[in-house]
């Protein structure tokens, strides 16, 4: 295995073959005053503008939702990523992905917004003609138009090129009708501008810019959801929907291109909006285990919930790791491609896809650990966690829509492991030679040592040893099953769970060893807490999803090799995760608050 430190950016899927740098490594320390500045002003418009009227949200009071979306572009938290050409603020990716985050607590409202800004506003800023660019940028900057996205129709869901909506050239050339419908539609109800796509003559998947109001496009009635009930969610009809031919966004039969692209973006910023809402949600918990008493003390007290505010927190701290180092990484790549004269479209969407490997991790890793947080928010509420009267409970109905948005969970899994196979064939990424050196390691006299005596030794020669186990088992199930590993879904996903638990590891890893010495001593001791428990129990789910792959395509001789090699991988220290778990609930308790 390649040791040479991401000293400069790792390309995507790079971490695998390659060691981390702390020193190159962004953490949340990092941020700078604009950027907490910025952070603190969404809190606070959260705090007074949208927690407030929560209850009126959901029951969809007619102009509410947009109306606070006017107030949210009014601050600028609407064009934080747009170029100032355009009306935006023309923030870096770091600042951008902060502020998703710090206002991804707003339930209905961040999906609303994120909608927005997201995949309603960035298809026309990547793939639009100047005239388009011209026409929608600005006044979706302000909030004085509202956008949204119709990819998803009742028949193509995660085989977005399955749909079956057509567009057809009027005789006269001047316009492409449009037939058929869309569905899942987040704020379909009140947008003004949509991006649809179709497929022309039957067979070319293509993107349009759809306007409120263009004859022949119509709306369904708002549909009623478990969860993110404030979001307006409708179908869209076209019947003869006649769309100027200039409405073409990007080229035609390209509109995967586009669709692919945007979703490399949202699934990062899902992932930063998701862990904004954990944190919230462990705040209520905090407060709630704070002030509930049982047999005259505070639930605080006991060690069963301690238990669960330092998981909570556990999953938090490790996600966040890897979303910004993975943030900073697509920020700088951003910044090489405009050095080398591409212009600033060309240069996010080419970063965002260089880590496409990552997004696709950050989004299963993020959602996964919201579900996790709010759930055991809800218990530690107790019955009044089933009571719409607490957030909580809002939080764990809104929860469960991300492990859908953005492609489900399993398609992002699928992806992580398709997309790293195939830049190995490309030669995009070097896999190939780390897997046949571990191979070799494998019939080699075994080394039982933890690592050297250095701070952070043994941790680092962990992960080194869950990176092998990820080569292990994908190159001996790639080598073996060939073309039918992509139909092995179950073993796929196995490889892709030991491949996000070994990331967010190392991300985790690299942040502690980043601020040792640099932050109080307290706050020291709660992160290599934090750490502990995260790596220990790290490896444990490593161990579980190699022997659940190994099993299923390996037998005999090879069988044992590579389980012997799976345990010698995922070898650790015994560690007392519960006096590690103490440290971190005692710590967020005496604050009140998650305040990692």
């Amino acid at each position: 295995m390649e040791t040479t430190a991401d000293i400069k950016p790792l390309s995507g899927g790079e971490w695998l073959i390659k060691a981390g740098n702390k020193d190159a490594t962004f953490t949340p320390e990092d941020f700078n005053e604009e950027q907490i500045m910025i952070r603190d002003m969404c809190l606070q418009f959260l705090k007074t503008e949208v927690l407030p009227v929560m209850d009126r949200i959901d029951e969809k009071e007619e102009g509410l939702m947009p109306s606070l979306l006017d107030k949210a572009g009014e601050q600028g938290l609407l064009s934080t990523s747009i170029p100032e050409e355009y009306n935006g603020m023309g923030k870096d990716f770091i600042t951008t992905t902060l502020l998703t985050e710090a206002l991804g607590g707003g339930y209905s409202f961040s999906v609303a917004l994120s909608a927005h800004t997201g995949i309603g506003t960035l298809p026309i800023l990547y793939f639009g003609t100047e005239e388009q660019k011209k026409k929608y940028i600005p006044k979706l900057a302000t909030g004085e138009w509202k956008a949204s996205y119709g990819l998803t129709e009742p028949g193509s869901g995660s085989d977005a090129l399955g749909a079956k909506t057509t567009a057809v050239l009027s005789p006269d050339g001047k316009y492409y009708i449009l037939n058929g419908q869309k569905c899942w539609i987040t704020n379909g109800g009140f947008a003004d501008i949509y991006t649809v796509f179709a497929k022309i003559d039957g067979d070319k998947f293509t993107a349009f810019i759809l306007e409120r109001g263009m004859p022949g496009f119509t709306q369904g009635q708002e549909e009623h959801k478990m969860g993110i009930q404030g979001s307006s969610t409708v179908q869209l009809y076209f019947q003869d929907c006649k769309v100027p031919v200039e409405n073409v966004l990007g080229e035609i039969g390209r509109g995967h291109i586009i669709a692919f692209n945007i979703l490399n973006i949202g699934r990062l910023k899902l992932g930063a909006a998701v862990s904004g809402g954990a944190k919230m949600a462990l705040t209520d918990s905090i407060v709630y285990a704070k002030t509930r008493e049982q047999f005259k003390t505070a639930i605080a007290n006991f060690g069963a919930i301690k238990h669960k505010l330092a998981d909570m927190a556990i999953q938090i701290f490790a996600n966040e790791s890897a979303l910004y180092r993975t943030a900073n990484w697509i920020g700088e790549k951003e910044h090489e491609l405009l050095a080398e004269g591409k212009p600033f479209n060309e240069a996010l969407l080419g970063a965002a896809e260089e880590y496409a490997i990552e997004c696709a991790m950050l989004k299963v890793n993020g959602s996964e650990a919201l579900d996790f947080v709010v759930d055991e928010g809800v218990q530690i509420h107790g019955g009044n966690g089933f009571s719409a009267e607490y957030s909580i409970s809002r939080g764990y109905r809104d929860s469960r829509i991300n492990r859908i948005f953005e492609g489900t969970n399993e398609i992002n899994r699928l992806l992580t492991v398709d997309m790293m196979m195939k830049r190995a064939m490309k030669g995009r990424l070097n896999l190939m030679g780390p897997a046949m050196e571990v191979q070799k390691e494998l019939m080699s006299i075994p080394d039982f040592s933890n690592g050297d005596e250095s701070p952070f030794g043994k941790q680092l020669k962990l992960i080194s040893n869950l990176k092998k186990s990820i080569l292990m088992v994908a190159g001996a199930a790639a080598q073996k099953l060939m073309a039918k590993l992509t139909n092995e879904q179950e073993i796929v996903m196995n490889i892709a769970d030991m491949a996000i638990q070994t990331f967010v590891s190392e991300s985790l890893l690299l942040r502690v060893m980043k601020n040792t010495g640099k932050a109080n001593e307290g706050k020291q001791k709660v992160t290599e807490a934090i750490l502990t428990v995260y790596l220990n129990e790290a490896a444990e789910k490593v161990s579980y999803h190699g022997k659940e792959a190994i099993n299923a395509f390996a037998e005999g001789d090879e069988q044992r090799m590579m389980l012997l090699g799976l345990k010698r991988f995922t070898k650790r220290e015994p560690v007392n995760t519960i006096q590690a778990r103490r440290v971190i609930a005692d710590s967020l308790i005496e604050a009140g608050e998650y305040n990692l």
